[in-house]
């Protein structure tokens, strides 16, 4: 059965262009950092979700249906982790752009490795293998899925990084940037409402 590209162009285009953890830690790094200090965290998010995606094509979504006990210990850290990341994002303050600053954007690994618990990527990687990916397919169908996925959704979580740094030119006192950040936060916590419910 050949995989239906177009279909699945769509779904990864709607659910990489909502908000959800990714696209508000990228929006919020290019408010504050621009690219060159975000390209580990934007990398991180790109290599780490195509690994996941690929390896739940490759079967590992199947460890879910078999214990559903797992997928809720999974859903609880990564609510748990996403709400610390709320609350360290309300209380962050601004870069000074001295290098003072003790704020920075996730590194390379903890990019890679929120995916993991990231509850929005496990609900994507999960819907496109099941939904796009026969049962018996060889390995190549997973590769083929991951690669389309990531061309047409990769790009859709650049567009809010790059929305961040066009807000730099906003962000020029301390007042607006504690406002911005709770506002991410707030927007973190959204998505993991709307993720569970």
């Amino acid at each position: 059965m050949p995989v239906d590209l177009l279909s699945l162009a769509g779904f990864a285009f709607v659910s990489s262009i909502t908000p959800g953890p990714n696209n508000t830690l990228l929006m919020l790094s290019g408010a504050h950092w621009g690219f060159r200090k975000s390209l580990p965290l934007i990398l991180g998010i790109f290599i780490g979700f195509s690994v996941m995606l690929f390896l739940v094509g490759m079967g590992l979504g199947n460890a879910f249906r078999a214990w559903p006990a797992l997928h809720l210990s999974l859903k609880g850290v990564s609510v748990a982790y996403l709400l610390w990341l709320a609350w360290k994002l309300a209380r962050a303050a601004s870069p000074d752009g001295s290098g003072s600053g003790e704020a920075r954007p996730l590194s390379f690994l903890a990019a890679a490795s929120m995916q993991w618990i990231n509850p929005k990527a496990w609900f994507m990687a999960v819907t496109a293998m099941s939904v796009y990916v026969p049962v018996e397919a060889p390995a190549a169908v997973p590769v083929l899925v991951t690669a389309w996925f990531m061309l047409v959704g990769f790009p859709c979580c650049l567009a809010w990084f790059f929305f961040g740094t066009a807000l730099r030119r906003f962000l020029t006192n301390p007042l607006r940037v504690k406002a911005f950040n709770f506002l991410m936060a707030l927007l973190l916590l959204a998505s993991i409402v709307l993720i569970l419910f």
